[in-house]
């Protein structure tokens, strides 16, 4: 690690919650004139993921900052008019067009590598094929282009699909949308503006610009939390922290150094909190260690662990209410119920917020009751039963 300044600025756990929060989007009158796109631009990245309960994850995210926005109109903000693409950050994520010169890093580190983890056995014959198709019939999906699967385990890709992912990777092919959840491929000519399609900013300028942008997008972080929000290296952060324009803080109870956006400095983090519930993918919880230290909250997807030995449920989605992490709720929908299969409280008083997020989660989904099935204690099932009642659900 580089040697650190002295922080200049000394912050309470408080504090950095709040800058936090108003940093995510959840403190504060949202900026509904940007709608979905200015939601994408202030986060920087929107992850991406196969599960679908109450919608996709990349739906719930801008829900849960501007509210029942439409969820047509959420995809058509995503993939129209060259406004996004989809590539390797967090994970696999939705990223505003703008930011696709600084992803130049990471195209030119694959083509380095030679493969992802599939080999191809001609790699000239199949890229060249698959280059060929969409220049004469694209944008298209994997099953358009020839089939994905070949037709052994689902893991065993074809030779075309996997020929376009290694594309994908390098930059030579764009994720320009998701049509019926499949990629759909395009060209990059096609799919980036002029002023944005060339990979000429070396990595330190990459990488600059993405501390930056985590930076902001976080408000406060670590070292490990600024440089996972883009799946950084350490030692990459290292290089290009001092350059990233964030100021060294000392956070109350953080045993690691933090760094700081001057902009969520300059004032104090006031107004109104969003009552909502969260994805697991979403940015403001994606990266447990960090949910943890700010929020005292633990908090696991639990989706891939075998049902016996689940506690909170297959998708259990986080509860906000008054800047805080208060209970979660695993739902899921019955004809037009949304159903709590499980859910769990901080306390007593997180009942009546607990009510009011699945009341609106529901509406927003088509749904006109709710039902709890199960609670972890028959105390807190009853509470928000009764809250749900009294809001007239």
């Amino acid at each position: 690690m580089t040697s650190l300044p002295p922080p200049t600025v000394s912050l309470s756990a408080d504090d950095a919650r709040r800058i936090a929060l108003r940093a995510q989007g959840f403190l504060g009158a949202p900026d509904r004139r940007g709608g979905v796109r200015g939601v994408l631009r202030h986060l920087g990245a929107v992850q991406l993921d196969t599960i679908s309960v109450l919608a996709r994850s990349h739906e719930l995210i801008p829900y849960a900052r501007l509210g029942a926005v439409g969820r047509d109109s959420v995809e058509k903000a995503y993939w129209t008019e060259r406004h996004a693409f989809e590539y390797w950050s967090h994970a696999a994520c939705i990223l505003p067009i703008e930011e696709w010169p600084h992803f130049a890093f990471r195209r030119r580190a694959n083509r380095e590598r030679g493969h992802r983890w599939h080999i191809l056995e001609d790699k000239q014959h199949s890229t060249r094929a698959v280059l060929d198709r969409l220049r004469t019939d694209g944008p298209l999906t994997s099953t358009e282009l020839g089939g994905a699967k070949n037709g052994g385990e689902w893991f065993e890709w074809s030779e075309t699909k996997i020929a376009v992912e290694w594309l994908l990777d390098t930059g030579e092919v764009v994720c320009s949308e998701r049509r019926g959840w499949k990629r759909v491929y395009d060209l990059p000519e096609r799919a980036v503006p002029d002023a944005l399609l060339h990979d000429d900013l070396d990595d330190r300028e990459c990488l600059r610009r993405l501390v930056a942008l985590a930076g902001r997008s976080l408000g406060v972080g670590t070292r490990a939390d600024i440089a996972d929000y883009h799946r950084l290296k350490g030692e990459q952060f290292d290089a290009v922290v001092e350059d990233s324009g964030l100021v060294p803080v000392e956070v109350e109870g953080w045993s690691k150094p933090a760094w700081a956006d001057p902009s969520a400095l300059a004032t104090a983090p006031r107004g109104r909190h969003r009552t909502t519930l969260l994805s697991p993918f979403d940015s403001l919880v994606w990266d447990r260690p960090r949910t943890e230290r700010i929020f005292g909250f633990t908090h696991r997807l639990e989706a891939y662990v075998p049902k016996p030995k689940r506690i909170h449920g297959y998708f259990a989605m986080p509860l906000l209410a008054g800047g805080r992490l208060q209970g979660r709720v695993d739902p899921a929908r019955e004809g037009r119920t949304l159903v709590a299969r499980q859910l769990s409280l901080t306390s007593p008083a997180a009942a009546a917020p607990m009510a009011r997020a699945l009341r609106e989660a529901a509406e927003w989904v088509g749904c006109d009751a709710v039902r709890v099935e199960r609670a972890q204690t028959a105390a807190e099932a009853a509470a928000v039963t009764a809250e749900l009642a009294a809001l007239g659900t």
